[in-house]
């Protein structure tokens, strides 16, 4: 049996696959954020309702669809224990929408269809406002505005081009209105957060660090900040971007400082800088965290407006609330510069804490290093240098592999394994270092990043998150010693990363391609994305407000924002109006020339409706002379003359395409309008 093609189907058929093929589109961007259950009953539930209109087959009964209804809401249940809620809710939606399809009989259920994908297609923008979910959803608009004009169209089968032309130009025209609606309508917090990462097995920050559950780390190259230097950038091992300081340690996990010390061991940040500053500006991702990073170290508060800083005594500098969109701000830091306290003090303590039960290894190292008669009189820094010594000639190696870790974790790293990335190094020295009797502590952040030489901006990934640890020196307070650099130098000197290995599909993809090209490439991408996010995803109301004082307004707020929106509204209105007036009666030449002779007619005294065609005028001519004294066997020749004119005017319109015309439409308008002009006066 041979199948139909695609252009000798029913219109109802063309239409319907139509609008499948551009609700698939919509959804699926959207199964990587439902459950799998949810994606494959949608999927199966579209590839049905394509078969039956493919092969012109009857709709299912109603009891198929309560039945997968009443399933969905099960799975919906047991997924989320709630049918309320973003995810639970975005799921409900996608399911509502595939089953709808099977209800796709009268144009009534295709507009439901249409709007709930309008909705379905902003739900994406609930999980990824980025460059690529934009593209997808514009021309996923451009399908649903197509099928919705494709509707309204007469019987027959009409091309889809032409709907498509159609909403295009739609679209087209309501531009300028989404841009001053954009620019003007007044910004409010968002009303939905960014989905959070899971942190296990992936690079990135968290508010504490756990160290040998991960048997290997994904490197995640996903866009953590992006940062503008005023002037030269500073050394690329110089980078460091404060995060949270972990000091309690419960033998497994690295956690913050608790907030209930008493006074007197809470240390004071005694921040001393010096040197010339460094300024910049930082685009910071929405991370659903309350860290403003910022270089090492910054004793002023970023220039952030709307919201409010304060700097920690770890010199760790956090927001009132998470950041839940793109956050701009202005920092001045200083490379150079002290903090804590300069002699031994009460809180110094905490800093030596190991819990008991782990690692006897490593604390049996610690003793036998203090009996050496070589280091008898060591003091803090002199521990420092040994065994950053020890690390840089023992052996020990940066991977991103290196197998799950047991209950002595520093144990095993510094006399098993001799492998980890930073987190097991950071770790392991902070854990000798308080077995030596020295305060030490982890700080965790982002190091380095990746100059884009097309715009200039550094860009700070999320695998680029590192941890580091700081040491208590005497007379010098809390000094920066990072163990990374002397096990894999190339991971804090330079853009050198390590990298997973890829497998066979991306070997074959990706196995010719030219690094220097790809690196191009990802800059050139990386770039468009920073404008996207400077001009779009950050065009916050600190920016709206910012734009109005450039236009006059001394302490603008937001219903300064409502009141100019209300004015541009009005008077682009009003020129509407006046245009449309005006157009109607310019934009048609013919219906111009036919008011001049209507004109010219009753200047002659000759009384006729302002509807009238040319034809009904020519007929009127006729009459009225035949109703005049002299003979209708010898007709007026100025009378006969309007006649004749009027016919062809008529003609130009109306007449079939190529019936006796000579010359363009134009020219024969031109032609006309000439001849109306010597014509008589009808008497």
């Amino acid at each position: 049996m041979k199948l139909p093609t695609l252009s000798h189907l029913p219109r109802d058929t063309r239409d319907t696959l139509f609008v499948l093929a551009v609700i698939a589109w919509v959804l699926a961007p959207l199964s990587l954020e439902v459950p799998l259950w949810c994606s494959l009953l949608s999927a199966a539930v579209i590839v049905w309702r394509g078969v039956l209109a493919w092969r012109s087959q009857p709709l299912p009964s109603r009891w198929w669809l309560l039945g997968l209804l009443a399933l969905s809401l099960v799975a919906t249940l047991i997924s989320f224990k709630t049918i309320l809620g973003r995810d639970a809710g975005v799921t409900l939606v996608v399911v509502l929408l595939a089953l709808k399809t099977l209800e796709l009989r009268a144009r009534r259920d295709a507009f439901v269809v249409f709007f709930l994908g309008f909705f379905l297609m902003l739900t994406n923008f609930f999980y990824s406002q980025s460059l690529l979910t934009a593209a997808a959803m514009l021309l996923g608009l451009l399908g649903l505005l197509t099928a919705l004009v494709n509707a309204h169209m007469p019987v027959g089968k009409p091309p889809l081009w032409q709907a498509a032309r159609l909403a295009g130009g739609m679209a087209l025209l309501g531009a300028p209105i989404m841009v001053l609606l954009f620019v003007l309508f007044p910004r409010v917090a968002p009303l939905w957060g960014l989905p959070s990462d899971a942190m296990n097995g992936r690079s990135g920050l968290s508010a504490n660090m756990t160290v040998g559950n991960i048997a290997s780390l994904a490197l995640d190259g996903s866009v953590a900040m992006r940062v503008r230097f005023e002037g030269a950038a500073p050394a690329q091992s110089a980078m460091y971007f404060r995060g949270p300081v972990l000091s309690h340690f419960d033998g497994r996990s690295w956690q913050t400082r608790p907030s209930n010390l008493p006074n007197r061991l809470r240390l004071p940040a005694n921040l001393k800088v010096a040197g010339e500053p460094v300024r910049y500006q930082i685009t910071l991702e929405p991370n659903q965290l309350p860290w403003l990073l910022v270089l090492d170290a910054t004793p002023q508060a970023p220039a952030l407006t709307g919201k409010n800083a304060r700097m920690t005594r770890e010199l760790q500098w956090i927001l009132d609330q998470p950041v839940t969109e793109l956050l701009r701000y202005n920092a001045v830091s200083y490379p150079s510069f002290r903090h804590g306290p300069s002699e031994r003090a009460p809180g110094l303590e905490e800093y030596l804490a190991l819990p008991n039960g782990y690692n006897p290894r490593t604390l049996e190292l610690a003793a036998e290093l203090q009996r050496d008669p070589r280091y008898a009189r060591a003091d803090n820094a002199q521990w420092v240098a040994v065994v950053m010594e020890r690390l840089r000639s023992g052996g020990y190696r940066y991977t991103l592999e290196p197998g799950v870790y047991g209950q002595h974790s520093a144990d095993e790293f510094w006399f098993d394994r001799k492998l980890g990335f930073c987190e097991h190094i950071a770790s392991s020295f902070v854990i000798l270092m308080r077995a030596l009797n020295v305060p030490a502590r982890i700080v965790t952040g982002y190091q380095g990043g990746e100059k884009n030489t097309v715009d200039d901006f550094w860009t700070v990934r999320q695998s680029d998150a590192h941890a580091w640890t700081e040491v208590w020196l005497q007379g010098q307070g809390w000094q920066r010693v990072d163990p990374t650099s002397a096990v894999a130098p190339s991971r804090t000197g330079t853009l050198e990363r390590l990298t997973p290995p890829r497998g066979a599909i991306a070997n074959a993809i990706l196995g010719n391609v030219n690094p220097a090209l790809a690196l191009n490439l990802r800059a050139a991408w990386d770039a468009v994305n920073n404008r996207w996010n400077q001009w779009v995803l950050n065009y916050s109301q600190s920016r709206q407000l910012d734009l109005l004082k450039n236009i006059g307004f001394k302490e603008p707020n937001w219903q300064d924002l409502i009141y100019l929106l209300c004015v541009i509204v009005v008077l682009v209105s009003l020129g509407g109006a006046a245009w449309s007036a005006w157009e109607r009666h310019q934009h048609d030449p013919w219906l111009r020339l036919l008011h001049l002779a209507l004109l010219k007619l009753k200047a002659a005294d000759m009384a006729s409706a302002a509807n009238s065609t040319p034809r009904q005028l020519a007929q009127q001519l006729l009459d009225d002379a035949a109703r005049s004294t002299r003979s209708a066997r010898q007709p007026d020749p100025a009378r006969q003359a309007w006649h004749d004119w009027l016919i062809r005017l008529e003609a130009l319109r109306y007449a079939p395409a190529g019936a006796g015309r000579t010359g363009s439409f134009k020219q024969q308008l031109a032609t006309l309008h000439s001849e109306l002009n010597h014509l008589p006066s009808p008497k």
